[in-house]
């Protein structure tokens, strides 16, 4: 029996993630490997990562474990390294599933190696000094080697990719397995293959989830940026200016940039609008501010975590975690253990305090989450 890692966000879970579950499931095991409280995009999670963990074994998944924040917050290229040098670790997964929009593994580990070529390097330098943004020198570069340009214009296609060079840097234990994702990325309403970016900006999501998954949200709390944006605003306005020197992403002065608009601006939207450029993207303003809100530097980004958390398993994923702590790789805590890198634990615990401050309820969670959660059990009735 094989089993099989995804990494995730399920920000929420619905009925597209179903569908590639219920297609890994027929590999053997499942692992997700799923963002906790803030995602990639910069921004907090729409509902408790131990709600939306839920709602994944609810529908299928063995084990959901908890990306650390620290990997969940970089860079495309950093969040699929790390996402795959932890599944590596667990030493009891043997392939990573993605949905993309090409669906063609030889296509994405071309691209890949082309990528990751000096070639390329000298490339990507030579589109960058001429100051388009990164996204744009990419994709040139790679089109100058003979490769498809176009590949690096879909989100799911482009973290795709990172996947395979990633696997490929760190010695190619897992396979690769993409999953032809149907439906539009951002803008999709179609009940079998939703977006999640649309997702969150309906109230009503009965047609897009699984029954499993509807019941779980139904009164769960709902955290949006708005709901934090104050507070999020006093710690942009009392930061120094050698705490927007620390920040990542912040190269080439942008840290300077963003703390004048921190400075000047008085709100959120306001402040990336006058920090983006053509050269730096929306989400990556927006990853500088979530860091600079939660407190993490530059150094604290790039340091890996030590162990990752249980958030959601059934009876399957008990082996599998069983396997893997034999394994002894990487350290695996249940939800709520007292962690042993003290740094660390005290970013965790920071991060979940600060996130109850996103609650839309009229009262803001309470702080002590993190010492409060435990992992949810479920039970198969099969």
């Amino acid at each position: 029996m094989k089993n099989t890692g995804v990494i995730c966000e399920y920000n929420p879970f619905h009925n597209g993630h179903a569908k590639q579950l219920s297609q890994m499931r027929t590999l053997g095991g499942t692992v997700c490997l799923m963002s906790g409280n803030y995602v990639q995009r910069g921004e907090p999670a729409i509902l408790d990562k131990h709600v939306r963990a839920a709602a994944a074994v609810a529908c299928g998944a063995d084990l959901v474990l908890e990306l650390p924040v620290t990997c969940a917050l970089r860079s495309a290229e950093g969040f699929a390294a790390g996402g795959v040098k932890i599944l590596t670790k667990l030493g009891c997964v043997d392939a990573l599933c993605f949905g993309c929009e090409t669906g063609d593994r030889e296509t994405l580990m071309q691209t890949a190696k082309l990528l990751l070529t000096e070639q390329f390097a000298q490339k990507l330098r030579s589109e960058l000094a001429s100051g388009v943004s990164f996204p744009c020198a990419r994709q040139n570069a790679l089109e100058d080697l003979g490769g498809d340009g176009d590949l690096l214009e879909n989100p799911n296609d482009i973290l795709a990719v990172e996947y395979c060079k990633a696997i490929l840097r760190q010695g190619g234990t897992l396979t690769p397995l993409p999953i032809l994702r149907e439906g539009g990325y951002f803008d999709s309403l179609d009940e079998e293959n939703p977006s999640a970016a649309s997702l969150r900006a309906l109230e009503d999501w009965a047609r897009y989830v699984p029954q499993e998954a509807r019941s779980l949200y139904d009164g769960a709390a709902r955290f949006t940026i708005q709901s934090g944006e104050r507070a999020w605003l006093a710690r942009l306005r009392g930061m120094e200016e050698e705490d927007f020197a620390r920040l990542p992403f912040g190269s080439e002065g942008l840290w300077r940039k963003l703390m004048h608009a921190c400075r000047e601006q008085a709100t959120l939207e306001e402040i990336v609008a006058a920090t983006k450029s053509k050269r730096y993207t929306r989400t990556r303003i927006m990853r500088m501010l979530l860091c600079a809100f939660l407190g993490i530097t530059k150094e604290l980004l790039e340091q890996e975590a030590h162990y990752v958390r249980v958030l959601a398993l059934r009876e399957e994923g008990q082996k599998i975690l069983r396997a893997a702590r034999e394994k002894g790789n990487l350290t695996i805590l249940n939800a709520g253990e007292t962690a042993p890198d003290s740094a660390y634990a005290r970013l965790e615990r920071r991060a979940s305090d600060l996130y109850g401050l996103f609650s839309a309820a009229q009262t803001p969670s309470a702080p002590g989450a993190e010492e409060r959660a435990r992992a949810v059990p479920f039970k198969s009735e099969t």
